[in-house]
């Protein structure tokens, strides 16, 4: 029997202890394929006019797929490394020389990784165009998707996991010469001792901790910390502290609540506590790092998701506070008036709700004393009247009515943001228009506008008489908006509508940012799902492969148990109470984290992302359920098999 038909048997003999990770590889492959052909896929290019900027962000995805896949299945190997050694120990003590040991471990990984990168090949090219279909519809795109395989995709995936599956298989083959006979056959006697906490050093992960979460959740613009750190240090000062005092709660802290709770005598002798809680003490010290690993990434995963889907959730109301007219433009001819008019009335999907010209005027300010800290001193404003303000509120239903007298103004900044844009309630400004000087006092900050910011950027509403002096000293300029039904799919509309005005009519439209939106926004939203699948597949999978791995060890342990009377569903519950503490630890580490990274992002963005990202958690946690039930069916059958 040759080296690579005892390989084949020894796959097809350990396949189902190898099959998470066997399809954990296959999906990750499935993936990487996915983005290699929509880098090249041609409907992408023909329907999308940024095909080019979506191909760079795909080849950026799929360096860190390949980055972390590589780490995934260089970490799984060693997880089997222990299991195999007995077994390889025995290969050599029969006379088996290492050299053939080592190439049988070689062709072993080869071949799995070999059949892998063939299946993962072949469903994602079954797959591809479902994969095309489901990035269009994200991306707000409605289109025919034809069946099609790219072959630059087939090689560029093969070349790249065949080299990883190349340097892995090396590792393996270099096994054997790594360990002494005497330490292949006690690999599964070996034991852990007891750790040793430190009170100090457990307070110490609290406050690491402690000083990133405060330093994430400083406001940015004003706060003195950031500055004095830097804007660039500051961030990573966070990432440092927070990793730190993670690995430093499950080395020390939870071996340290641990060692507490094995005082409690009363709770620690009670059923098999004895057992869970001594197999705790004693692995986590050991299981420090991989528990910090799976909860800094999970964090991430959730950061990413959780954003990415809040942009998406949000696309449509950050369009419309952009834009709160279908369209919006600069129009002082009624000949284009009536042209609009006409092609718009023959549209059957678009009925008007309203049309409305609004009398503006365009007037350059100095806004230097409003302390604004975007540096801007000279501003052109849009002024409208008090009358125009409150019959377009009324119109788009804001339940908002102004009365402004005198010199008093409302300014209308739906980008406004807290510390950077200009300090208006209670500032004035000077206004000069011809031999007209008034100073203008503002007495409201509205942060929403009822034009639309690309026509008419931040608007200022004066009182009624003062607007009537300024439109006497000045040529008023007529804005047009249009609010009409299923402006989400008025794209052919906006491009007519758009031809008829004449390139400096500033025309602005909620399609046209909604559509941005949702491409951008989609495209982020795709990227990030698979990525975190992948990134959730194989934290999972290292939970599972490293209990498996403790399976093994414990088996003599339940075995004894067993035969002194401990019955079988004690001994799930013991299980289940320990793998429970080792899933659900990084886990809600994982939460926090990404919680405390997400409200900081939320204050910095000033949006809402509650509800996408409870969802995003509620998904990750439902995943990880199912692997924490593999994981305890799976070690409960190897220790009472």
């Amino acid at each position: 029997m040759s080296l690579f038909s005892i390989a084949g048997k020894n796959i097809r003999k350990n396949f189902k202890n190898y099959f998470l990770y066997f399809a954990s590889i296959t999906f990750s492959i499935v993936i990487y394929f996915t983005f290699v052909s929509l880098k090249y896929d041609k409907t992408i290019a023909a329907t999308s006019e940024s095909s080019t900027k979506i191909s760079s962000v795909f080849n950026a995805a799929s360096v860190v797929l390949i980055i972390f896949v590589a780490i995934f299945i260089w970490y799984s190997n060693s997880f089997f490394t222990r299991k195999r050694k007995k077994e390889i120990g025995l290969y050599s003590l029969l006379g088996v020389r290492k050299k053939q040991i080592g190439w049988m471990l070689f062709y072993e990984n080869f071949l799995m990784g070999v059949i892998a990168l063939f299946i993962g090949i072949l469903l994602g090219s079954i797959l591809s165009k479902s994969f095309v279909l489901i990035l269009m519809k994200v991306m707000g795109y409605d289109v025919i998707v034809n069946f099609a395989v790219s072959p630059a995709a087939i090689i560029n995936t093969i070349i790249v996991f065949t080299l990883i599956t190349a340097v892995t298989s090396f590792y393996g083959y270099r096994l054997i010469y790594r360990f002494k006979l005497i330490e292949l056959f006690q690999a599964d006697k070996e034991r852990e001792k007891e750790p040793r906490a430190s009170l100090s050093i457990a307070a110490l992960s609290i406050i690491f901790i402690g000083i990133g979460y405060w330093l994430a959740l400083q406001n940015i613009m004003e706060s003195e910390v950031w500055r004095k750190i830097g804007f660039m240090v500051t961030p990573l000062t966070i990432i440092i502290s927070v990793v730190l005092g993670t690995y430093l709660l499950f080395s020390t802290l939870t071996v340290y609540l641990l060692g507490l709770s094995k005082k409690n005598k009363r709770k620690f002798w009670r059923g098999i506590n004895l057992i869970s809680t001594s197999q705790l003490l004693y692995r986590m010290k050991g299981n420090a790092r991989i528990l910090t690993i799976i909860a800094i990434l999970s964090a991430t995963i959730l950061t990413a998701v959780g954003a990415s889907y809040s942009l998406y959730y949000n696309n449509k109301g950050n369009a419309r506070l952009a834009n709160p007219n279908s369209m919006m433009f600069i129009n002082n001819d009624e000949h284009i008036t009536n042209k609009v008019n006409d092609r718009i009335s023959q549209e059957k999907d678009h009925s008007v709700i309203y049309h409305k010209i609004i009398p503006t005027l365009q007037i350059e300010v100095d806004t230097s004393s409003l302390n604004s800290k975007m540096g801007e001193v000279k501003t052109i404003y849009t002024i409208i009247s008090n009358n125009a303000f409150n019959d377009m509120a009324n119109l788009q239903g804001r339940k908002v009515h102004l009365s402004l007298k005198g010199n008093e103004a409302a300014v209308l900044d739906a980008g406004y943001y807290e510390g950077l844009s200009p300090e208006y309630i209670g500032s004035s400004i000077p206004l000069h228009v011809g031999d007209l000087a008034e100073d203008l006092t503002f007495k409201k900050l509205m942060k929403y506008n009822v034009l639309n910011i690309q026509t008419a950027n931040v608007t200022v509403v004066t009182s009624n008489q003062l607007f009537s002096q300024l439109e006497k000293k000045t040529d008023p300029v007529n804005m047009e908006a249009y609010k009409f039904s299923n402006e989400e799919s008025s794209k052919v509309l906006n491009e007519e509508v758009q031809s008829i005005l004449p390139e400096d009519a500033g025309f602005s439209s909620f399609y046209n940012e909604y559509a941005l939106g949702m491409e951008t926004t989609g495209l982020m939203i795709f990227i990030g799902a698979f990525l975190g699948l992948v990134f959730l597949a194989a934290t999972g999978s290292i939970i599972y492969f490293k209990q498996l791995t403790e399976a093994n060890s414990d088996k003599e342990r339940y075995v004894v148990l067993h035969k002194i009377g401990v019955n079988k569903e004690e001994i799930r519950n013991s299980i289940a109470k320990q793998v429970f503490y080792i899933f659900v630890l990084p886990l809600l580490a994982g939460i926090v984290h990404s919680a405390i990274a997400l409200t900081a992002l939320s204050r910095l963005m000033q949006t809402n992302l509650v509800i996408p990202v409870l969802i995003c958690i509620g998904v990750y946690i439902f995943i990880y359920l199912i692997y924490y039930l593999l994981t305890v069916r799976t070690y409960y059958k190897i220790v009472t098999k």
